[in-house]
């Protein structure tokens, strides 16, 4: 506030970044190095983006520790050592606050403090964006690193105020440890982040309701310590490595193949199959190059993974209910799990089918079905995200004639190579909707985002350019490539948030790029080598003579 005038006080600097995840925390230093005064704005307390929200008992990646981290600086690959190939929630968010540390990132961020609207002002050719406290940023440029999961939701159902217990939301865990001791728990929702909170909480519980509607599909993890010899083998080979993630489609180092599934005899089959289980994590989804377009294969490798659940869980009715049907394995998001299908063989874990029983409302006491009312002391909402789209559209966001984000993505998100937004100039996405997104490792894209944006910014910069901005007809070349993949994909068969349909009223369809990174980052790379001819330019000159 200006002391003087008693106005909102004004911040004038060279780039803003929405976000302090690991895409938003990259751009924050890629910029800074570039000599830009930059500010980063976050909601949370800290770095960490949905780790530092995620802190729910059992969360853990579904990435290998090599994989979730990042690559663009060899100093910290080498001081930091990852404990486990598959790291839990504290270590990744000391990892977040170890890069924050070194690279003293927090000297460039506001933290609690969130954007309540960011508007194109043309005639200044910059962003201003006001915050929470009234205060006014501007910039010419402003980077969305707002990551495709960070909006939560919870689940419509009548009666959420009145439950006289406690709520808890997985995606808005309490700092302090949760005693579930003798108590009565019901956890609705089995995606990832339910299935992780119910093989932990299912023993430690005095009893534990689990509310599915869904099943998801879930594979072994077989997660383990990583030893000293095996840490120097790491590092010692971070750079093949990293080059090697770049040209994989999961932007990974999980296994992929040109293999088809019908390639190989049955017994061949079956026996890669087993192995891939044995081995865990995702190597089950390398196995075979067409699972997702071939929906023989698909219903082949489907009936094996429900045979999986029948081998461990004892009780052949809760099985059957554990088992998706409907919908295409791996087109709902593949969940990793310790345990997960042994832990309805205690006799404290209950497994109520939602599909046979809905969830009529929650009440004062507990959650009340059609069959009846369970009396509980606590709640845990695992129910997801508004993802993709719904960080973005959390808040005013105006481009050029007023046009908002929420107006132009009314019918599905749309974008030039994920990163740019025709009418929203000087605008930037990480790991934007229509990028690979959520189909792909996420700190991959998001230094392949940065990186390209910055490149982009030099470009400007020699040329002589102040403004930037996709043409509609870029765009919707794009679109169109993102569209005609999507068609061919078993993906789109399945209700999942990558649709848009765990959301009431949002546009449904899947407008992730599913190419794969390495394709991605070709047409990325085109667009470069190609002198950006899908964008146009506005001088610097033009509008100083303004």
């Amino acid at each position: 506030m200006n002391a003087k005038t008693g106005n909102p006080a004004t911040r004038h600097v060279d780039i803003i970044v929405v976000g302090a995840g690991f895409g938003g925390m990259y751009a924050v230093y890629r910029f800074r190095e570039m000599g830009k005064n930059v500010l980063g704005i976050e909601a949370g307390g800290d770095v960490g983006g949905v780790w530092y929200w995620n802190r729910y008992p059992g969360a853990r990646c579904d990435l290998m520790s090599v994989d979730y981290s990042y690559g663009f600086s060899d100093e910290i690959q080498q001081e930091w050592s990852w404990s486990e190939q598959f790291a839990a929630q504290p270590e990744i968010l000391a990892y977040a606050n170890f890069v924050a540390d070194k690279l003293k990132l927090r000297d460039n961020y506001l933290f609690d403090t969130r954007v309540e609207s960011a508007v194109w002002d043309d005639k200044a050719k910059l962003w201003r964006a006001t915050l929470e406290s009234g205060e006014i940023v501007e910039a010419p440029y402003c980077i969305m690193a707002t990551g495709p999961l960070s909006v939560p939701k919870d689940p419509e159902i009548e009666g959420i105020g009145k439950f006289r217990g406690q709520i808890f939301r997985a995606q808005k865990w309490p700092h302090e440890k949760v005693d579930f001791t003798g108590k009565r728990v019901g956890v609705i929702g089995t995606g990832s982040s339910g299935i992780q909170i119910v093989q932990e909480v299912g023993r430690q519980a005095g009893e534990l309701y689990v509310y599915q509607r869904t099943p998801s599909w879930s594979l072994p993890m077989r997660n383990h310590a990583i030893s000293d010899e095996y840490q120097a083998e790491m590092k010692a080979n971070y750079p093949g490595m990293r080059a090697a993630m770049r040209l994989n489609p999961t932007g990974g180092t999980r296994p992929v193949t040109s293999r088809p599934f019908f390639s190989l005899p049955p017994e061949q089959r079956l026996q890669t199959m087993e192995q891939a289980w044995i081995n865990g994590g995702h190597t089950f989804l390398g196995s075979f190059s067409d699972l997702l377009v071939n929906q023989a294969a698909n219903d082949q490798v489907a009936e094996f993974v429900r045979g999986k659940i029948d081998e461990v869980v004892d009780d052949p009715v809760t099985a059957e209910a554990l088992k998706p049907r409907g919908y295409p394995v791996f087109a709902r998001r593949p969940c990793l799990d310790t345990e997960y299908y042994e832990t309805y063989n205690l006799p404290n874990v209950h497994l109520k089918d939602c599909l046979k029983d809905p969830i009529v409302e929650i009440t004062e006491n507990g959650i009340r079905t059609e069959a009846g009312e369970v009396e509980l002391d606590m709640i845990i909402f695992a129910t997801g995200y508004d993802a993709l789209t719904g960080a973005l559209m959390a808040f005013r966001v105006e481009g050029r004639d007023g046009r908002s984000i929420n107006d132009k993505w009314q019918g599905g998100a749309q974008s030039y190579l994920g990163l740019m937004v025709e009418g929203f100039p000087n605008m930037f996405l990480t790991c934007g909707p229509n990028g690979p997104a959520a189909l792909a490792n996420i700190i991959t894209i998001s230094e392949h985002d940065v990186d390209w944006i910055a490149d982009l910014i030099t470009h400007m910069e020699d040329n002589d350019q102040r403004v930037v901005e996709a043409t509609e007809a870029g765009e919707a070349r794009w679109m169109d490539v993102v569209v005609n993949l999507a068609a061919m994909s078993l993906v789109r068969k399945a209700k999942t948030w990558w649709v848009g349909a765990n959301v009431e009223g949002k546009s449904q369809g899947l407008t992730m790029f599913i190419g794969g990174f390495n394709k991605y980052a070709e047409a990325c790379a085109a667009a470069k080598t190609g002198g950006y001819p899908e964008l146009a330019f506005e001088p610097a000159r033009q509008n100083a003579e303004a």
